[in-house]
């Protein structure tokens, strides 16, 4: 054999190399790059302001696209997507330091007033309907801390969306606002109302700080013994 012969065999090893392997994991991982930046990111719970919602090690997929895709490294959006919903969860880039992102619900709307007059939560001087549904019998890590007493448990109704919440102390005498959400800006709440940090302390989200709206748990474990949650795996976020 010709050293001209060996060298085009030598040739055709690598391309059929690059086109076997290298390709295909090149185009691969552009595909997954561009889900990621546009249509859906994966997010961990590192904290128990949305519990019972969202606990901590709950790993949720967020949908990225429905608000409008960004243009990456900017709060620009390449096309204006749906606007946020009452009683949607929402991730978000935190006011108070953009390198974190948050997790909250949507109470308040542009134009909404928001107010809580002795642990009640009122929307345009109308009261959110809550039902009580007694006391939460999970486990002091799955309802944010450990106390003597466990947390009330509620069920609220934000516009379509009907979801549970818990209080851990008593409402009575707290009070809040009244405060207007701006234009193209929301007010967010944890689910776990006394144990959040929300709009109530550091103000409103602006539209275009808003990353995406949380989807579906793809996973959950324990955070101490690494027990896998499986009952939560799957669950549609609400």
């Amino acid at each position: 054999m010709s050293g001209e012969q060996q060298e085009i065999r030598t040739d055709i090893r690598k391309k059929s190399f690059y086109k076997e392997w290298i390709e295909p994991f090149l185009i691969a991982a552009v595909v997954a790059l561009f889900i990621r930046q546009f249509v859906v990111e994966a997010f961990k719970i590192p904290s128990g302001s949305m519990i019972p919602t969202l606990t901590i090690g709950d790993h949720l997929l967020v949908n990225k696209f429905v608000y409008g895709p960004r243009i990456p490294f900017t709060d620009s959006r390449i096309f204006s997507g749906k606007e946020p919903k009452r009683g949607e969860i929402i991730v978000f880039k935190y006011p108070e330091n953009e390198q974190k992102n948050f997790i909250k619900r949507v109470i308040g709307l542009p134009g909404d007033k928001i107010q809580i007059i002795d642990g009640r939560l009122f929307i345009n001087d109308q009261t959110v309907p809550v039902s009580e549904q007694g006391v939460s019998s999970n486990s002091d890590e799955e309802t944010g801390m450990a106390f003597a007493a466990k947390p009330k448990m509620y069920e609220e109704q934000l516009g379509t969306v009907q979801h549970r919440l818990q209080y851990l102390h008593d409402q009575r005498g707290y009070n809040f606002g009244p405060k207007l959400v701006p234009l193209e800006s929301v007010f967010v709440m944890g689910d776990n109302r006394d144990n959040s940090q929300d709009s109530r302390v550091w103000g409103f989200v602006k539209f275009n700080k808003i990353i995406g709206r949380a989807l579906i748990i793809y996973w959950s474990w324990d955070g101490n013994d690494r027990w896998v949650r499986w009952e939560r795996i799957g669950s549609l976020i609400k």
